[in-house]
Parts: structure tokens; sequence; C-alpha cells
């Protein structure tokens, strides 16, 4: 059985209308580096960076004011490869860095979950690095994408559908799969999605896909990618604080 997404010229406006709207500097961030492909670097460092972004992300909100923000902002970031293979005790050090710069929710897990994502890093040799340089920089394809994202979703703990994407999105990595979240299922549901969309099913491997197919169905037709209609839907619920200077994600 297949589905057959309906979509019109209507919703097809709406989409250039709410992209067109929401041009802000989030948004070109988000175009000069998952479009355009530019500054884009992927080391240790960078994956480290949002390797423990997506994890901070995952329970609590992250706009450019929010301690998360802030945190991810720091320059120089504090949490490097150097830093980190330094420690006695990975869990501890990344607990002690989150609780000095104001990050305490759920720091048990997410310290945890780190420390555990690192040493899968580690006894791979940071193979994923190869493994972005040759999959995702070459030609793109959403299938490609979605096969490296399910990839990580099954490797690391603490991820699921969403941080997967969000993790190759802040990496510049994709353009088609993005990470769907409440801001995302909000704005479809407002949008006039067929189904009623919640975040909790979203977990569901599946699911996600059949949301992802709709969501770059329409993107497609309306000639924007996902990636973009992410950042503007994304920064729309962040009251126009983004600017120049704090666009990290």
């Amino acid at each position: 059985m297949n589905i057959s997404w309906d979509i019109n010229n209507l919703d097809i406006q709406k989409v250039k209308d709410f992209v067109d709207k929401h041009d802000n500097p989030f948004v070109q961030k988000r175009i000069s580096r998952n479009i355009q492909r530019q500054n884009i670097i992927i080391d240790r460092n960078n994956i480290i960076k949002y390797l423990i972004m997506c994890l901070l992300t995952s329970q609590q909100r992250s706009g450019p004011n929010t301690p998360v923000g802030r945190f991810l902002q720091l320059d120089p970031f504090p949490l490097t490869f150097e830093t980190i293979s330094e420690s006695i005790n990975i869990k501890e050090y990344i607990k002690q860095t989150l609780q000095q710069n104001g990050l305490n929710r759920m720091i048990e897990n997410i310290s945890k979950y780190f420390s555990k994502n690192f040493q899968t890093l580690q006894n791979d040799n940071w193979a994923l690095i190869s493994i972005f340089k040759t999959e995702l920089n070459g030609k793109q394809t959403n299938q490609k994408e979605r096969e490296i994202a399910d990839f990580l979703n099954d490797i690391f703990l603490g991820f699921g559908p969403k941080q997967s994407r969000n993790f190759l999105q802040g990496l510049g990595l994709t353009k088609y799969e993005i990470p769907i979240d409440s801001r995302i299922t909000n704005w479809l549901n407002d949008f006039g999605f067929p189904v009623t969309l919640t975040s909790s099913p979203l977990q569901d491997k599946g699911y996600y896909h059949f949301v992802s197919d709709g969501l770059q169905k329409l993107c497609d037709l309306s000639n924007i990618y996902p990636c973009v209609l992410d950042a503007a839907v994304f920064s729309s619920y962040d009251n126009g604080e983004w600017n120049d200077n704090n666009t990290v994600f």
C-alpha cells in the first residue's frame, strides 16, 4: 500500500510565503552551511560539540538566550577531544562542565550517554568521520541521508530519529532529513497535515519516515529544501532573537 500525498498550489504558496516571512540570520546560516556547504568542518571537536548539543536539546529549550544556547555559543568551546581524553572520568567531567554552565536538567543521563557514545567513537577509531566524508560529502540524496541517520539512531545512546538528524544537520551534512520535534509537528498540524501529529509516536522509526516523506514531498514541490523550512519553523518560535552572532545550530 502507498500513500498518495495531495499537495495543491495553495499549499505550495503557503510554504513559500512562510519561509519568505522568516528569512532571518538563522535561516541564512542554514542555507550557507547545509545547502551551499560553506565552512563545514568534520573533525573530532565538531562531532563532540554536536553530540553534546543533541543530548542537551532532547529535553530542553535551546533558543539563543537559553542556558543551552549560551553554552553552545561559548568560544572556545570547553568540551574538546583533548580535554575529554585527558579526563580520568569522562562522565564526571561532562557533568561538572555542564553544572559550571548552569545546566542541570537530566544531567545524569546526559553525562552517562555522552561518555558511552564517546567510547563508541573511540572504539571504532572515529570511523564516523570517514563515513561522513565518503557518504554525505558527495552527491546527496534523501535516501542516503536517511540511511546514515538511522545508523546513528542505532549506535548512539540517548538519541532517536529526531536527534540523529539534528546531529547531521548541525554538522551541515544534510538537506532533506530534518529533526522533527514539537515545533515541526505543531506547524504541520496548523498547516493541515492529513494526520494529526504528536511528538511521542515519532520515536518509532517507521512513523518518523512517514511524516518525513510527507514533509519532503511538500518541500520538493515548493522548491525549498526541508532543512531551510526547518530553520524557518524553528526560528519562528524565538521572537526574532537570532542574529549573526548567535546562530550556532
